[in-house]
């Protein structure tokens, strides 16, 4: 904690007397420099002036002389008050002259704080500088503390709009450095149990570091009695000792402030660290815990939604294909990838299953980004599956789907391909429900799309039948999601056109297919992305 005086109104100040007479000049400098007061001295008005912009410590008050060589007492006030850079600074006229009422009244019109006439007591020049330091530090006070509790609400908005930790631990530290105007840092543990640090100064001078908040993952040491919210996950309490590169005004932890904001109890806390010296009275220390308390709860808003995200991601998970089937009509291979940690999960699925027509491939997209995607596609699929080993052709399993969705989750809609590769035939019957359309690559390396498709499911329409397509052996055929291929502000056809472009430059392998579109096309984490792509081999002849 910092120490502080018990009534910092009444501590010295850095104080300008402007007066032209040498002998009240040397009085009044001498009475305020035993009561503790620095003090400069101007002989005129112009002088005065110059002084108060290059003065360093600035004046906190104004002695000035309504009587000057070069310019009124009047004038040199009327001038600190215009500038916005002095505005706030109090200005006492002292005159032994311009003592008339309309003197006084003029004085104080024209900007002029109190107004003495000379001689003045001691007691009294002392009282009123007294008082009006009083006021005017007050007034500061509460102008920076609105300004600080309008960064406080700017920067707890951003805390709560931050998408992830490393985020978040660099806005909680840019917004300790512009709340209080000195060196920040700010640690906090990750929702996967990192901890991490982000500060406001170089660590190392030159272009390699570039200027805002630097942000680090620091090792951490695992208390006795941690309770992690994931297997694995180690907690440390790091302390302002593990920053990397402290500067001098920080090293001394005399010099350190620091503000924590518990979260719950099984879970570290974020810390805010500042210098001592920028936090000076009660409200600067309940601001900083404001601070860490909003960036505490914006962090426990990212583990509660990391951990959403985690249960709907394996529930997600839980409901694909462990497995393909191994058949020597086809070799498989197949990508999933889900969206980003900020995007909700959705309900892009795949399927394989050998029946005694052929192997029965399929990829589809349930329509919307949540945990009832997530649910309608783990019923598709498995009703997909169910029709299949019924021995159901393509056009028959959308038709049945479409009934499911209508029947028993109404207003749902999917997008779905579903491929039958005969196993007797060179022939591939293609039923597509509104979905992208199968791309083939023949053995030459020549690409075609199937771009024939009945409506969506889940609209209750009638769907075309199958389309018959004979291919060859050696030919690749691609099936995929949206999430690979669709960009924002970007024409889906020429998104068509680069998918078929990869794919013919690619090797009709699966495998080095599936990781090669994904290089080409790395997917931008707003959607799902499933992939499967499956190269013919020589139809089974019949026993």
């Amino acid at each position: 904690m910092t120490t502080r005086p018990p009534d910092t109104d009444h501590t010295p100040a850095h104080i300008l007397v402007v007066d032209d007479a040498p002998t009240n000049r040397y009085v009044l400098a001498t009475l305020l420099r035993r009561a503790g007061h620095q003090v400069t001295e101007a002989v005129d008005g112009t002088q005065a002036l110059e002084l108060l912009a290059a003065c360093r410590p600035p004046a906190e008050l104004a002695i000035v002389d309504v009587r000057l060589p070069d310019m009124t007492g009047f004038e040199v006030c009327e001038h600190i008050k215009s500038d916005p850079a002095t505005a706030a600074l109090p200005v006492i006229h002292i005159s032994a002259s311009a003592i008339t009422v309309n003197d006084r009244a003029q004085g104080l019109f024209r900007g002029a704080d109190a107004y003495l006439v000379e001689p003045v007591a001691p007691e009294e020049l002392l009282a009123t500088v007294t008082a009006s330091l009083r006021y005017a530090r007050a007034r500061r006070r509460a102008e920076l503390l609105a300004e600080r509790l309008h960064l406080l609400n700017r920067f707890t908005l951003a805390l709560h709009s931050a998408g992830d930790a490393h985020e978040l631990v660099r806005v909680t530290a840019e917004a300790a450095a512009a709340i209080f105007r000195c060196s920040a840092a700010a640690v906090l543990t990750s929702p996967q149990g990192t901890t991490l640090t982000a500060h406001t100064w170089q660590d190392q001078p030159g272009p390699a570091h570039p200027p805002g908040p630097q942000v680090h993952t620091l090792p951490t040491r695992a208390r006795p009695h941690d309770h992690p919210a994931h297997p694995g996950t180690r907690y440390g309490r790091t302390t302002a000792a593990d920053l990397p590169c402290l500067p001098p005004d920080l090293k001394d932890p005399a010099q350190r402030h620091t503000a924590t904001a518990p979260a719950k109890a099984d879970r570290p806390p974020v810390t805010v660290l500042i210098r001592a010296d920028a936090v000076t009275t009660p409200d600067d220390e309940q601001l900083l815990t404001q601070l860490a308390q909003a960036s505490g709860l914006a962090l426990e808003a990212l583990r509660s939604y990391s951990e959403e995200h985690a249960l709907a991601l394996t529930l997600q998970r839980s409901f694909l294909p462990e497995t393909l089937p191994t058949t020597a009509r086809a070799d498989l291979a197949v990508r999933y990838l889900p969206a980003s940690e900020r995007t909700e999960i959705g309900g892009d699925f795949y399927e394989a299953i050998s029946t005694p027509a052929g192997l029965v491939v399929a990829v589809g997209d349930v329509a919307g980004h949540s945990l009832d995607a997530a649910m309608v596609m783990g019923q598709v699929r498995h009703a997909l599956r169910a029709y299949a080993v019924e021995g159901h052709s393509p056009h028959m399993i959308l038709t049945r789907l479409d009934h499911l969705l209508t029947s028993v989750e109404p207003g749902a809609t999917v997008t779905l391909c579903v491929v039958l590769i005969e196993s007797g035939s060179d022939t591939l019957l293609v039923a597509n429900a509104g979905h992208l359309p199968p791309l083939l690559r023949a053995p030459d390396a020549t690409t075609s799309y199937v771009h024939e498709h009945g409506p969506l499911l889940g609209l209750g329409l009638p769907h075309p039948p199958a389309r018959r397509i004979t291919a060859a052996p050696g030919t690749l055929v691609l099936l995929v999601t949206d999430g690979l291929i669709e960009r924002r502000h970007e024409d889906l056809r020429h998104s068509l056109d680069t998918l078929a472009a990869v794919v013919g430059e690619s090797l009709t392998d699966p495998e080095e297919t599936c990781t090669r579109l994904l290089e080409r096309l790395p997917p931008d984490g707003s959607d799902d992305v499933a992939l499967m792509a499956v190269r013919l081999n020589a139809p089974t002849p019949p026993a």
